[in-house]
């Protein structure tokens, strides 16, 4: 090759290193709070080879921008601190973060009861109109579908006010407050939250390919992957793009409500790795304090496989964020869809079922709200009781206050003669029926596993006798076990019975399987 076309080829390709200056991710900017009582990454690209210096709050740390330009230093603990402070980074050029609080940093993500604003919410106007709060700071992460790992993304830490908390999350926002409010320390909020989002999305790619126990997911997942990337499968969808352009003009022409556009699963938030790359990645290694959960509907005719599906979730975000075992909240399903006229199955009740088992992880919660649903909506606008239990969770465990906080959860259920007696764990409470002295939303089966209504009695702090007119000789009890069950059994305090089954018959919800042919 001619040495002049190589050497300008070698400039030409080391152009754009020449240029490159200091860059910082969008987590890591103006208003931003930091993580207090643990060390806090703070990175960014500059030019390979450069040298970065960070000073915060009296201490200075460097670092070597690598290959990919990318460094990292960690900041040395400190403690909350609600006097704005500056973060000053020097390397091929200079950046000031401004105003940076120390505090708590919890994350805020799931699908759309978790994206669910404030102000869409009943009382979202007046709680916005209070959210005059200078130390509790905001950010979004925008809704990316990628299989293709992202650094950053659009976006920015505000200062929450009537006008932007509008749009933030209001089970976020409300929890948040709570914190800011109890214990008198600055608090920070990133809201990821995607609506309609599977969990197998939330997970690198590569772990659940790795993970046996999810090769049927994945089996499908390059199926349908195979299928959409076919001539066929890229030629209906561009058909069914043009369907919709033509149909939404005829709707706008008539003033109606334009019809929902087609959705692209390949960037969608159903393919699994798919947010994890595109929303969570940006985010990872930022410093938190832990994460607000609200997700499992998309996953509830899969609730089987959410069993495992959900704590592999848990355990990965762990080992990817590199900060142990921080806290992991979640709320469990609502009650949601027509009320059971007859006792039997449920997807949403295995799922609800599949969230309880995740309690056997270190550090999570969860909060029921079997109570509080809509039958005709899956979102309940009711996101302040969601909250309130969520932060009970984080403000015994992670803050050492004094609440109730734990729903009370099935311990054993002994039978003799036509009688079931329930003993449930009320964590140092007791039992109460709501509004009426039987407790509701029972249900006992006998030898034919078939199920029938039962009527309950609180018999002590801690336990309650059932039995049905029906049922001679009952074998299993299940309370609450429905899409949207009608009961009424709670704590002194107010905290919902976690729905619960006795019995470990097949789960409606277990993928079947097809015998090979001889």
């Amino acid at each position: 090759m001619n040495p002049i076309r190589v050497v300008l080829a070698f400039g030409l390709a080391l152009a754009p290193l020449l240029r490159a200056e200091l860059k910082l991710p969008a987590v890591i900017g103006n208003h931003m709070v930091l993580q207090q009582k643990q060390a806090n990454p703070i990175w960014g690209w500059d030019t390979p080879g450069t040298k970065v210096t960070v000073t915060f709050a009296g201490q200075t740390h460097t670092a070597t921008a690598g290959n990919d330009g990318r460094w990292t230093v960690k900041l040395g603990a400190v403690a909350a601190n609600a006097t704005p402070q500056t973060l000053a980074i020097s390397g091929t050029s200079k950046r000031t973060i401004e105003d940076v609080l120390v505090g708590e940093v919890w994350m805020c993500s799931g699908q759309s009861n978790m994206a669910w604003t404030l102000g869409q919410t009943y009382t979202g106007d007046i709680e916005g109109a209070g959210a005059n709060r200078r130390t509790l700071r905001i950010i979004s992460v925008p809704q990316v579908g990628t299989q293709e790992l992202k650094t950053d993304f659009n976006g920015q830490w505000e200062v929450a006010n009537p006008d932007n908390v509008k749009s933030f999350s209001a089970i976020g926002y409300i929890y948040g407050r709570y914190l800011h409010d109890i214990l008198g320390v600055p608090i920070g909020l990133i809201d990821n939250a995607w609506g309609g989002s599977a969990a197998e999305a939330w997970i690198r790619r590569e772990t659940i390919e790795r993970d046996p126990r999810f090769a049927a997911l994945m089996e499908d997942t390059r199926k349908r992957e195979t299928d959409l990337t076919s001539a066929k499968g890229k030629a209906d969808f561009a058909a069914q793009q043009a369907k919709h352009k033509a149909d939404a003009a005829k709707a706008k022409a008539a003033k109606q409500p334009a019809p929902r556009a087609p959705q692209d699963w390949l960037a969608g938030n159903h393919r699994p790795g798919n947010i994890f790359a595109g929303v969570v990645y940006p985010t990872l290694g930022y410093g938190i304090k832990g994460v607000i959960w609200y997700q499992g509907e998309s996953n509830a005719g899969r609730a089987h496989e959410y069993r495992d599906l959900f704590p592999f979730m848990i355990e990965q975000w762990r080992k990817e964020q590199g900060q142990g075992e921080f806290s992991f909240y979640w709320v469990q399903l609502a009650d949601y869809k027509v009320e059971a006229k007859v006792p039997g199955d449920s997807d949403w009740a295995e799922l609800r079922e599949a969230q309880t088992r995740t309690l056997k992880l270190p550090n999570t919660g969860q909060a029921v709200i079997i109570d509080i649903g809509e039958g005709r909506d899956i979102h309940p606008r009711n996101k302040y009781d969601v909250a309130s239990r969520l932060v009970r969770w984080a403000l015994v465990k992670d803050y050492g206050r004094t609440f109730p906080y734990r729903s009370p959860e099935f311990k054993s259920a002994t039978f003799a003669g036509n009688t079931a007696t329930v003993t449930l764990d009320t964590f140092g409470s007791s039992l109460r029926a709501f509004d009426i002295d039987e407790a509701r939303g029972f249900a006992v089966c006998g030898a034919d596993k078939v199920w029938h209504w039962a009527t309950g009695k609180v018999v002590g702090k801690d336990r309650v006798e059932v039995k049905s007119d029906q049922v001679a000789a009952p074998i299993a009890v299940r309370y609450a076990w429905a899409d949207n069950p009608v009961c009424n059994l709670f704590s002194a305090e107010g905290l919902p019975v976690t729905p619960f089954r006795s019995d470990d018959f097949d789960m409606v919800t277990k993928r079947k399987t097809v015998a090979a042919k001889q």
